[in-house]
């Protein structure tokens, strides 16, 4: 039998993966990334040819296989779709020793 648990934050995180906050940064991105590539229509190899990236590179990246994809790469993929980009540092948190790292679309 399957055990199915409910959790409020990332399945990467309720896995207990190492990398989770990594991974669910880039499982937002790529699902935008998607999102804007649906919405345009394009072909995927018209999509890889504008974000430089190879079509099988980017069908792996848009079902989730992140390996060999970096944050930066994907940052890019967004600029080079259109989108602004902006990277915000907020002040010290006081109550934890860790940070962490949100991916807001405006």
């Amino acid at each position: 039998m399957i055990e199915i648990k409910e959790t409020t934050g990332s399945v990467y995180g309720a896995l207990g993966m190492a990398n989770a906050e990594e991974m669910f940064v880039k499982a937002q991105l790529a699902i935008k990334i998607g999102e804007i590539i649906k919405v345009r229509k394009w072909t995927p190899q018209e999509a890889a040819d504008v974000l430089g990236l190879t079509q099988p590179k980017l069908s792996k990246m848009l079902r989730g296989q992140f390996r060999g994809i970096n944050e930066a790469k994907m940052l890019d993929c967004l600029t080079r779709l259109g989108r602004d980009v902006q990277i915000v540092i907020g002040p010290a948190r006081h109550a934890v020793s860790t940070g962490r790292v949100a991916v807001v679309f405006a």
